[in-house]
């Protein structure tokens, strides 16, 4: 039987939550690094990549270890726009051997597309919600380059 989520030592801190017994002394906390995609994405997962890998690398969310989520992230993004584009072709219901009219697989195809989006959105932190319980540490660099932006 699966418990809960373990929330992260820097969450716990951060909302007071923190309990010497409860802390992870051990906890990895990997390098910030936008990872290279994986070449098998499709064109759409690639765009989809390009989009929230430099997003999420800005907030400070994102290292090499994440690769294979975001890659499963995009993918599941691709799937879920081909799946719609399809339906908006087809219609969402389809005549059977037996001339039944059933609901098209595509609807099925497309809803377990945006599931396992959901699901990786929201491990990324990347639905309103989910943000709402995300502490970001942006790369200092940056931080240092927005501090001038719009100086006088």
């Amino acid at each position: 039987m699966a418990g809960r989520k373990r929330i992260p030592t820097r969450l716990k801190v951060i909302k007071g939550t923190d309990q010497p017994c409860r802390m992870n002394p051990n906890e990895a906390e990997p390098d910030l690094a936008i990872p290279s995609p994986p070449e098998h994405l499709s064109q759409a997962a690639s765009v989809e990549w390009g989009r929230v890998s430099q997003e999420l690398y800005y907030l400070g969310l994102l290292s090499r270890i994440d690769r294979a989520a975001l890659a499963a992230y995009c993918q599941s993004y691709s799937r879920w726009i081909e799946a719609e584009l399809m339906l908006a072709q087809k219609g969402l219901l389809v005549k059977t051997k037996n001339k039944n009219i059933i609901q098209s697989p595509l609807v099925g195809i497309a809803n377990k597309s945006m599931e396992m989006m959901h699901k990786f959105l929201t491990e990324f932190g990347m639905t309103p919600a989910a943000r709402a319980s995300v502490q970001a540490n942006k790369p200092e660099y940056i931080q240092d380059k927005k501090k001038g932006f719009g100086a006088l």
